[in-house]
C-alpha cells in the first residue's frame, strides 16, 4: 500500500524551528498577558505549542482551543475551567465546574478569579483560535480575567484577528505584549532551518527568492517544503513560483493534493465537510478501508493534519487546507456534498454527537431528520449546560421552519422561559398546539409530553399549579401498548418531569403525590447520573420532610447543597430551596443569626431564578428575621414583598396563606388594625379554614378585645379538628391560651399552653412563643406543673435575649439520603428483598444500608432502631393537609 504523501512520509516529522527570538520575547511577557494576532497560516500555534515544550511548561499550561464558531459561554468557560484545574494540579485550590442548565458565568469568573489567587505557582492559560468565540458574555468574561489577573496567572491569547476586550486598557497599563503577523514572518536563517530539516537544500539565491516570494509566511514556507520534496528540479520549482501569498498558497495545496494516491486524494476531499474525522468516519464517506491509517501517515508528514487526543483517533485539517479540498470537493464532485453531509449526520447520530449530527443535518438540507434530533434531545443538551448551544442550533433552521414545526416550536419555548419570556412561552406553546395534527404519530406520545413538561415549567413560573398537573401525571405513565418505531420518554425527560411535577404539586399542597414523583424523580436521576436533578428533588423534598421531620427536612437540604456545592452550583438557582427552607428552619427554632447567613447565601441563586413560592418564603423568613431582631418597619417590608410576590400567582399555593397571615400578626403588631383586617379580608375562600388565617382571625380579636371570638375562631384547630403543621398548631394552642388568659379561664389557659409546649419540644419550636405575647404566662408556670421544664426554660431565655440550646432531634451521626430511604420502611414488615423491589436495590445495598443506620443510631436490632427513629423525629406518619 503506498504511504500517504509519497515521498514526503517523514520529511516533516522534524521541521519545527526553535524561533528563539521570539521565545525571548514570550518569555519577557512573564508576568502579563500576551495576544499574538495575525491571519491563518502565520504559524501561531506551532510557535505556542515549541515555546511550550522548549521552556518546560507543557505540565503548567492550561490549553484551550475555541471550537469552530463558539456561540456557547458556558462549553466556552467549562473547558477554561476544566484546563487550568489540570494545569494547577491536585495541590491547588482550583475546582471543577459542572454544566448546569442555568450557568452563572459572572459567578463563575468569580469563583475562578478567587481561586487563582490562591495559586503558589506559575500557570500559563493559551487560548487558541480566540477569533471563533462568537459569545459576547464569554468575551466579557475573558476581559474580566484579564483585568483582575492573579499574579501567577499567565494569558496568552492566539486569533486571526484583535478581539473585542478592552486591550486598550492593558496597552496603557503596559500589562499587554504583541505579537503580530511581521513578528511572525520567517527570517532567512530561519527559512533555511526549516528547510535542511527537511531534507531541502536550496542554493543563496534560489533561497533569497523563495522568502521573498512567501514573504516569509509560515504556511507558505511549509507547503513549499511539502512540494519541494518531491520536486526533482527544485530550484527551478522555487523560481516559478508567483502571486500574491494566498495564490501562492493554493496553489501549492493543490499541488500535494494532485500528487496522491487516489485513495488519499479521495479521503482528504470527502472528508473535507467534517470539522474533525476518525478512521471510521473516513470509511463511510470514500467507502474504503485503511482511513485511520492515511490520517496518521499524513499527521507524521506534517501535511496540515493534526491529531485532536491523546490517543490520536481524531484528526482536523489545517484551516486553510481545508478550504482547499472543500473548494476542490465542490468543483470536482458537487453534487456528492448534501451526501456526505447526511451520512456523517447519521454516523453522529448513532454515536450520540447529537450536536454535530444536528449540524450536518443542516449542512445536507435535511430539515426533518435535524428537526426530530433536535426534538429528541434538546432537554439532554439542556441538562448537559449545552443551552447556548440548543440556540445556536435553532439559529440554524431557514427562517419560518422552527415555528411551523411543532416540535420545535416546544423547544423554542424552553429557550423563552430560561430567558423568562413567559408571554412568549405561552404564545410559542398555543402554537405547537395548533399545529399538534402534522406531528407522526409515531412521535405524537414524545410531543404531548414534551409539550406538557413546558406548560408545567411555565405553570410553576407563574404560581398556576394545579393547572397541569393531571396532564403531566397522565402523560408519565407508562404506555398501555407502545407501538414499534415509537418515539417514547427518555430517562433524562422522564426524570425532569418527575421533579416538575413533583414540585408543582409541592406547592399546590398536594403532598403525598409530591413526596411520590420527588421520591420517584430522584432515583431516576441517580441512576441516569443527572445530578441537577437530583438537586432539584433533594431540596424540595427537604421543604415537603418539614411537614414532619426538621432532622429529616434539614439533612435533605444539606444533601441538596453539599451536592450542588461539589459541582460549582452554590449560586445556582437549584440550590435555592434547600437554602431558604435552611434558613426557615433556623428561625422557626429562633437561630437568627444561622437563618440570615442562608437567606445571604440564598440572595443571588433566588433572584437569578427563584421560583415564586421560593422567593415568597425567602420574604417570610426575612420577615421573621427582622421580627425576631425587633426591626418592625423592615419586617413590614419584607413580609408586603412576600405578599407581592403571592399576588404574582394565579392559585394559592402552600405558602401563601402563611405570608399573609404573617402580615396580619406584623400588622397587628405595629398597631395597624385596619390593613391587618384589609388583608385578612382578602384570603381566598379556599384558606380560610386553615389553621394560620385561623390563627390570624384570632389576633385581631384579641386586639379588639374580644377573647371569647378568639376562642370560637380557635376551636375547630386547637380541638383537634383539622391537621395542621406544628408551628402553626403551636401558635394557635399560644394565642388560645392568651384568649382564656383574657376570659378568666386559669385551668383552659394552662392545658392551652401545655399543648403548645407538647407540640413545640420535638422540633425545639421557639418562633410563636416570640409572635404571641405569652412571656407573662409562661413564667407563671411552676416547674412541677409541666411535663416540658427543659423547653420552657429555654424559650423563656431566648425571650430574655438569650440563645437557643444546641438542636434537638438529630441523630448522633448523619444518614445519608439512601439510609433514610431504606429507614422508613423499617416499621414495616417488608423483607430486605422486598424493601429492595420498592426502591429498586439489591439486597446486597440494602442490608448494607441497615447496618449503617444501626451503627450511626448505635442500635443493634430493627425495633430498637425504629423506635428510636420516632424518638429523633425522623420517622413519622405521613401528613395530608386541608
Amino acid at each position: 500500500m503506498p504511504s500517504a504523501f509519497q515521498g514526503m512520509h517523514g520529511a516533516l516529522a522534524q521541521s519545527v524551528v526553535a524561533r528563539r527570538r521570539l521565545f525571548v520575547k514570550l518569555d519577557g511577557a512573564e508576568n502579563g498577558t500576551t495576544l499574538l494576532s495575525a491571519p491563518p497560516g502565520s504559524g501561531k500555534t506551532v510557535l505556542l505549542r515549541s515555546w511550550i515544550a522548549d521552556a518546560g511548561l507543557q505540565d503548567r499550561t492550561a490549553w484551550v482551543t475555541v471550537e469552530r464558531n463558539e456561540q456557547d459561554v458556558q462549553r466556552f468557560w467549562l473547558s477554561v475551567v476544566s484546563e487550568l484545574c489540570r494545569a494547577a494540579g491536585g495541590n491547588s485550590l482550583l475546582q471543577e465546574l459542572s454544566p448546569t442548565p442555568q450557568f452563572d458565568e459572572e459567578a463563575a469568573a468569580a469563583r475562578l478569579l478567587a481561586e487563582l489567587g490562591t495559586l503558589n505557582e506559575r500557570i500559563v492559560l493559551v487560548v487558541d483560535d480566540l477569533h471563533e468565540l462568537h459569545s459576547p458574555q464569554a468575551l466579557a468574561q475573558v476581559e474580566r480575567l484579564l483585568a483582575q489577573r492573579p499574579p501567577l496567572l499567565r494569558v496568552v491569547l492566539s486569533t486571526r484577528h484583535d478581539p473585542q476586550i478592552g486591550l486598550h486598557r492593558l496597552r496603557v497599563a503596559g500589562g499587554l505584549t504583541e505579537i503580530r503577523a511581521g513578528d511572525l514572518r520567517f527570517t532567512v536563517d530561519e527559512t533555511q532551518e526549516l528547510l535542511a530539516s527537511s531534507g531541502i537544500g536550496l542554493s543563496n539565491d534560489a533561497l533569497a527568492v523563495l522568502h521573498d516570494r512567501t514573504e516569509g509566511w509560515a504556511a507558505g514556507l511549509r507547503m513549499a517544503a511539502l512540494s519541494l520534496a518531491g520536486q526533482a528540479d527544485p530550484e527551478r520549482f522555487v523560481w516559478e513560483l508567483r502571486g500574491s501569498d494566498r495564490m501562492i498558497a493554493d496553489y501549492l495545496l493543490a499541488e500535494v493534493l494532485e500528487h496522491q494516491p487516489e485513495e488519499v486524494r479521495r479521503l482528504l476531499l470527502r472528508t473535507s465537510v467534517l470539522d474533525r474525522v476518525n478512521g471510521a468516519l473516513a470509511d463511510l464517506l470514500t467507502g474504503g478501508r485503511g482511513g485511520e491509517r492515511i490520517l496518521l501517515e499524513l499527521e507524521n508528514a506534517n501535511a496540515f493534519v493534526t491529531s485532536l487526543d491523546a490517543r490520536r483517533s481524531w484528526f482536523r485539517y489545517h484551516q486553510l487546507f481545508a478550504e482547499v479540498l472543500s473548494l476542490e470537493l465542490r468543483r470536482t464532485e458537487p453534487d456528492r456534498v448534501s451526501e456526505l453531509h447526511r451520512a456523517a449526520a447519521h454516523w453522529y447520530a448513532e454515536h450520540d454527537e447529537v450536536v454535530e449530527a444536528v449540524r450536518h443535518a443542516q449542512s445536507a438540507a435535511d430539515w426533518a431528520f435535524a428537526g426530530r434530533l433536535l426534538a429528541d434531545h434538546s432537554l439532554s443538551l439542556v441538562l448537559d449546560g449545552r443551552e447556548g448551544t440548543v440556540a445556536a442550533l435553532l439559529r440554524g433552521f431557514p427562517s419560518g421552519a422552527v415555528s411551523a414545526d411543532p416540535e420545535l416550536t416546544v423547544v423554542l419555548a424552553a429557550q423563552q422561559l430560561s430567558r423568562g419570556l413567559l408571554d412568549d412561552v405561552a404564545t410559542s406553546l398555543a402554537r405547537a398546539e395548533r399545529h399538534r395534527a402534522v406531528v407522526p404519530g409515531e412521535r405524537r406520545r414524545h410531543f404531548e409530553t414534551m409539550l406538557a413538561l413546558e406548560r408545567a415549567s411555565l405553570a410553576r413560573r407563574r404560581g398556576d399549579f394545579s393547572a397541569v398537573v393531571d396532564e403531566v401525571q397522565r402523560l408519565l405513565a407508562p404506555p398501555d401498548n407502545e407501538g414499534p418505531g415509537e418515539a417514547g420518554v427518555g430517562a433524562d425527560v422522564r426524570a425532569y418531569a418527575l421533579m416538575i411535577l413533583g414540585i408543582v404539586e409541592l406547592w399546590a399542597v398536594r403532598l403525598e403525590e409530591a413526596e411520590r414523583h420527588l421520591e420517584q424523580g430522584l432515583e431516576l436521576a441517580r441512576r441516569a447520573g443527572r445530578p441537577y436533578v437530583e438537586v432539584g428533588c433533594l431540596a424540595h423534598l427537604g421543604t415537603l420532610a418539614a411537614v414532619s421531620s426538621f432532622a429529616v427536612a434539614r439533612q435533605r437540604c444539606l444533601d441538596a447543597i453539599r451536592i450542588a456545592e461539589a459541582r460549582g452550583w452554590g449560586a445556582d438557582p437549584v440550590v435555592a430551596p434547600a437554602l431558604v427552607m435552611i434558613a426557615a428552619l433556623d428561625m422557626w427554632q429562633v437561630r437568627s443569626d444561622e437563618a440570615e447567613q442562608s437567606l445571604a447565601r440564598a440572595e443571588d441563586p433566588v433572584s437569578r431564578g427563584g421560583d415564586p413560592p421560593t422567593r415568597l418564603l425567602a420574604n417570610l423568613v426575612r420577615g421573621m428575621v427582622e421580627i425576631a431582631r425587633g426591626r418592625d418597619e423592615k419586617a413590614l417590608a419584607s413580609l408586603r414583598a412576600a405578599n407581592e410576590v403571592r399576588a404574582l400567582l394565579v392559585a394559592p399555593q402552600l405558602m401563601t396563606v402563611p405570608a399573609q397571615a404573617t402580615l396580619v400578626h406584623q400588622l397587628v403588631r405595629v398597631g395597624d388594625l385596619a390593613s391587618a383586617r384589609a388583608v385578612l379580608a382578602g384570603l381566598p375562600e379556599d384558606g380560610r379554614e386553615w389553621a394560620e388565617v385561623r390563627a390570624a382571625r384570632a389576633v385581631i380579636h384579641l386586639a379588639e378585645e374580644n377573647p371569647r371570638d378568639a376562642i370560637v375562631a380557635l376551636e375547630p384547630i386547637v380541638g383537634g379538628a383539622k391537621p395542621v403543621l406544628s408551628p402553626w398548631l403551636v401558635q394557635c394552642y399560644l394565642l388560645d391560651a392568651v384568649a382564656h388568659d383574657r376570659v378568666g379561664d386559669d385551668p383552659g389557659t394552662h392545658a392551652s399552653l401545655e399543648h403548645a409546649l407538647e407540640v413545640a419540644e420535638p422540633e425545639s419550636l421557639i418562633w410563636p412563643f416570640v409572635t404571641v405575647p405569652v412571656q407573662h404566662l409562661l413564667e407563671r408556670i411552676p416547674p412541677h406543673r409541666t411535663a416540658h421544664g427543659a423547653l420552657l426554660k429555654q424559650i423563656l431565655d431566648v425571650l430574655a435575649g438569650g440563645r437557643p440550646a444546641d438542636r434537638p432531634g438529630e441523630p448522633r451521626a448523619e444518614l445519608t439520603e439512601s439510609e433514610l430511604r431504606v429507614l422508613r420502611y423499617l416499621p414495616s414488615n417488608l423483607s430486605a428483598a422486598a424493601i429492595g423491589r420498592e426502591l429498586s436495590l439489591s439486597v446486597h445495598t440494602v442490608n448494607t444500608h441497615v447496618r449503617n443506620i444501626y451503627a450511626k443510631l448505635g442500635t443493634h436490632k430493627r425495633s430498637e432502631t425504629v423506635e428510636l427513629a420516632r424518638g429523633l423525629r425522623l420517622l413519622g406518619p405521613s401528613v395530608s393537609r386541608r
